[in-house]
């Protein structure tokens, strides 16, 4: 009897993986509002799959393995002009970008950086990389020329700012924070997006995405999910960020430091759509290498 008792609870868990709604998350400060999902701290069948770079992310989707992921919104557009059919439900990033400038640096606005040099994280194309050589050429400055600008991992590029050897580093939180003991935050970027184009002082930086083809209710429940997810977060604050310590390799002190400068609102595609299509807009005008196209209505609507 405990035999058979112990093969169909087996059973049971093996149809609970197998059939669980899959969500794939990037690591990185967009994993914190789905800790709760991950540490069981609300309930649900969904599974969270960390991706670490967008191959990863891109495969399981075009597979079929996963019908949900979480995405910066550049990525998104570029895969969704690509071919692959997903759509946006709904932003919840809205603010994470940092100029820090080390304390025996000067910034006095973007023309103090003539004959500089700025590191920022990965390669050219990415969101803060294009907003910063947005900002200089606004100044007069001519990226590349008259600032350098320097790509690493951002993990790199705190030790070596830390070391001294970087002066200038344009970063997204948690690694702003951890570069606060030598340096200051010099530059808001969500402030500075806001000001130029007269928007709101944020950004749409990653959200929610679903495949073409899945069903209302099957996308509403993910969105209680997250949601309610998110609500734990803020309630919980201390306990999540003790939990997203392992998760991410940072500091529980450091977190609860950064999570004060990081924006995250849920606000659903019908609430956003505008200030989206902008934002892509302006990167494709300022950057048609990293998006030659922008997504047509497709992209905000199932």
């Amino acid at each position: 009897m405990r035999k058979n008792v112990f093969v169909l609870v087996s059973i049971l868990l093996i149809c609970v993986h197998i059939f669980a709604v899959k969500l794939l998350n990037p690591l990185g400060p967009a994993l914190i509002p789905v800790v709760p999902i991950l540490e069981k701290k609300v309930p649900s069948d969904v599974e969270v799959v960390i991706w670490r770079n967008p191959e990863e992310a891109i495969a399981r989707l075009v597979s079929g393995e996963a019908d949900f992921a979480v995405l910066p919104i550049t990525t998104a557009a570029n895969l969704y002009t690509r071919g692959i059919k997903i759509s946006l439900v709904a932003v919840h990033e809205w603010k994470v970008f940092y100029l820090v400038v080390a304390k025996d640096a000067v910034f006095e606005g973007w023309k103090s950086l003539k004959g500089k040099e700025v590191y920022t994280p990965h390669g050219r194309g990415q969101t803060v990389d294009v907003l910063m050589r947005y900002f200089l050429v606004r100044e007069g400055l001519k990226p590349d020329e008259d600032v350098k600008v320097l790509y690493a991992p951002p993990q790199e590029i705190v030790v070596l700012f830390k070391t001294g050897k970087v002066k200038f580093a344009a970063l997204p939180e948690p690694y702003a924070t951890m570069c606060l003991d030598n340096g200051y935050l010099a530059l808001d970027f969500q402030k500075e997006w806001g000001k130029v184009m007269n928007l709101p002082e944020r950004l749409p930086i990653a959200g929610l995405f679903v495949r073409k083809g899945v069903g209302e209710d099957e996308v509403e429940r993910i969105e209680n999910v997250l949601k309610n997810s998110m609500e734990w977060m803020f309630k919980n604050l201390e306990a999540t960020l003790s939990l997203a310590e392992k998760h991410l390799g940072v500091s529980k002190d450091v977190l609860m430091d950064a999570f004060e400068r990081m924006g995250f609102q849920y606000v659903p595609v019908e609430l956003c759509r505008e200030e989206v299509a902008t934002f892509l807009q302006k990167m494709n005008e300022l950057y048609p290498e990293g998006m030659p196209q922008v997504p047509d209505a497709g992209f905000y609507g199932r």
